[in-house]
């Protein structure tokens, strides 16, 4: 599979665009729409530039949410692409959300999985809340 238009809108959105390089909520360097591979103070792109990143990055995550062989629909596809390319791979690999979702977990279940995620440096982000909302919301589409 791979990433549907709403999800690339969505990450858009949730991302935002910044052309120059700013540290994110817990100090990684960041430029773009959330791309942070090689990213250094003072960095400058343009919107080409952004746009090329973000296709890189979800190439990536495509291919490792692929290889986990559990979604059935885009939705669930999208869901888990955002997830990783907000949290990483290693996060998703490792979460209860996952366990809940190769166990065919209730719908119930697998959403509360996605709300427990919506912390960054030890605060409750309220952009955190709608993403995962969003991500859950997505997930069961």
């Amino acid at each position: 599979m791979k990433a549907s238009d709403i999800l690339i809108d969505a990450i858009k959105q949730f991302e935002g665009c910044r052309l120059t390089a700013y540290q994110d909520s817990v100090g990684i360097w960041t430029i773009g729409y959330g791309h942070t591979k090689g990213v250094k103070p003072g960095d400058k792109i343009s919107q080409y530039i952004a746009i090329d990143y973000l296709k890189q990055d979800l190439a990536v995550f495509e291919r490792e949410v692929n290889a986990l062989g559990v979604c059935k629909t885009q939705g669930q596809f999208d869901a888990l692409v955002d997830f990783c390319y907000n949290l990483g791979t290693a996060n998703l690999k490792s979460s209860t959300l996952l366990k809940k979702i190769k166990a065919k977990a209730p719908r119930a279940e697998i959403y509360a999985q996605f709300n427990k995620w919506v912390y960054a440096g030890g605060k409750k982000l309220s952009g955190l809340v709608k993403r995962r909302a969003w991500e859950a919301k997505r997930y069961f589409e």
